[in-house]
């Protein structure tokens, strides 16, 4: 490369999220609201939809991968939602536990889940800052 080529940052791609057991992951996710763009089990992987976005959070199987709690200094996935209080009543209500009760922040509410290989998720909103969001 050259001194005048440079490269560009242009958005996300996926967001890879390794887990133990691909069947089990779609169902837990599934369960979490999130809809299977496709699924290659004889590659191990499985994108999930992210709202209207093309990129998307990439489920890649690890066999070793056994279940686990989320370590304090896990990386997180923040997704944005319209209201995170109804998304900690919806993800409760099918079954999924909560790492904490929805709590306020700058922007709005968020709150956070962890899939049984540690995966944390965050689902935050935008009600106090609605200019921010992408629904404004």
């Amino acid at each position: 490369m050259s001194d005048d080529e440079s490269y560009e940052l242009l958005g996300f791609d996926n967001v890879l999220l390794s887990v133990g057991d691909l069947g089990e992951a779609v169902e837990f996710y599934g369960r979490a609201g999130f809809a299977v763009a496709f699924r290659l089990d004889e590659a191990g992987i499985a994108l999930l939809k992210v709202g209207g976005e093309t990129p998307g959070i990439l489920l890649r199987q690890e066999e070793a991968l056994g279940h686990r709690t989320p370590p304090w200094a896990s990386p997180r996935v923040w997704l944005e939602v319209p209201d995170a209080r109804v998304a900690a009543r919806e993800l409760t209500a099918a079954g999924i536990a909560l790492l904490d009760e929805p709590s306020a922040v700058v922007t709005g509410w968020t709150v956070e889940i962890a899939d049984p290989w540690g995966n944390v998720l965050g689902f935050t909103d935008y009600t106090k800052r609605r200019e921010l969001g992408r629904r404004p």
